[in-house]
């Protein structure tokens, strides 16, 4: 009798112990204008550090519901966020924005929107303030890059499938002591260069790259990929619990291809002259080598043209006009004039997807294309706008 009453106490604990930190509350939070905000918070198992998660633009916040248990259950507190105009949030819904003003919301509140957020996270009884990762896909890499840019309580950052805009990317080339896990599939195609670029950008010894051949838009490789919520847990266990701020060097790092390497060099101070001395060589072995991707490039000197750097913007520009010398002919399909068939058109860009409509645009990644600048030569330039 007393054996079997001493079972199921312990049945009884065992049941408590498993379900209690799993015991996910809905958070109403309220940002700087008034704005009411929804968020989950899924406490760890035990105290630990937190997480934010930050979803992509053509999502909310439960598409991390998997990941936020499977972290909760490693003992990892996380914090979830409907962005203003997404999910259960409030305020004008995103994808009904002009978008002048979608990019004004982007740029304007939601970095405001985030930080309230981080400060329920911290607030938690039992979270460890000074140990956060945070982790976004598709516009989430921008709000997951610029928040670690704001809280140096920062320790790791899960970035799938996006892109930063240039301050970002500085940022990442200087933070040598904040591990970076990035994932991307090449179904997804200018995420995998823009996922890519950052990787090379980073210039943490311990960042990871995950590379897959097919997965889709990211949150989406979730279910086409499920070990890959498990490579996220390890690497927050690993990068918040275990060893807090530091990843051990990959033994076997990925090769990222040439044309994004490049990338990099023409980002920096000096790059687009040394690049274009490297296309004048590439040329004269081969008439149509490239050597870079276009859409990415055009970003990248439109960005230097907002923030005032007009010489290193003309220069970028230039060395684009010399690689991809045939404008007529990267027009999307509807435009593009007769004379310029498939074949006419430069080999980098044969057979990429065309260019999205504004409308399948805001379907797959809301309007974050703005993030980067809100010109419509900037939004037109671009090959597909999820990422960059």
């Amino acid at each position: 009798m007393k054996r079997g009453y001493f079972c199921v106490l312990v049945l009884v604990a065992l049941i408590f112990a498993s379900t209690s930190f799993a015991a996910e509350r809905v958070v109403d939070l309220t940002a700087t204008d008034g704005t009411k905000l929804k968020a989950t918070f899924f406490p760890g198992a035990k105290p630990g550090p937190g997480v934010l998660l930050l979803h992509q633009c053509n999502r909310q916040r439960k598409v991390w519901d998997g990941l936020a248990q499977q972290l909760a259950s490693a003992g990892i507190n996380v914090l979830t966020l409907d962005y203003r105009g997404y999910g259960e949030s409030g305020g004008d819904r995103f994808d009904k924005l002009p978008p002048q003003e979608a990019a004004r919301v982007q740029n304007e509140k939601w970095p405001g929107d985030i930080d309230v957020a981080f400060a329920y996270l911290e607030s938690q009884a039992g979270v460890k303030r000074d140990i956060i990762g945070v982790g976004g896909a598709s516009c989430g890499v921008q709000n997951s890059v610029q928040t670690a840019r704001r809280h140096p309580e920062v320790k790791s950052l899960v970035l799938l499938s996006g892109s930063s805009n240039m301050d970002g990317r500085n940022f990442l080339r200087d933070s040598a002591n904040l591990p970076v896990f990035l994932a991307a599939a090449d179904d997804d195609q200018f995420s995998m260069q823009t996922i890519e670029w950052l990787y090379t950008i980073d210039a943490n010894p311990g960042k990871k790259l995950v590379h897959y051949a097919k997965g889709g838009h990211g949150a989406d490789m979730f279910p086409v990929h499920p070990e890959l919520l498990g490579l996220i847990v390890d690497w927050y266990v690993t990068t918040l619990v275990k060893t807090p701020g530091h990843a051990p060097a990959d033994p076997n790092p990925p090769t990222v291809p040439a044309d994004v390497q490049i990338l990099n060099a023409i980002d920096q101070p000096g790059g687009p002259a040394k690049v274009t001395s490297q296309l004048e060589e590439a040329r004269r072995r081969d008439p149509n080598a490239t050597l870079f991707p276009e859409g990415l490039v055009n970003v990248m000197g439109y960005e230097h043209l907002q923030s005032g750097d007009a010489k290193t913007a003309i220069d970028i520009l230039k060395l684009n006009a010399a690689a991809y010398p045939n404008l007529s002919c990267r027009r999307p399909e509807r435009s593009r004039p007769p004379e310029c068939p498939e074949s006419s058109r430069p080999a980098a860009l044969r057979h990429q997807r065309p260019r999205a409509t504004p409308k399948q645009h805001q379907a797959e990644c809301g309007t974050e294309t703005e993030t980067a600048g809100g010109s419509q030569e900037l939004k037109e330039s671009r090959d597909r706008g999820c990422s960059v």
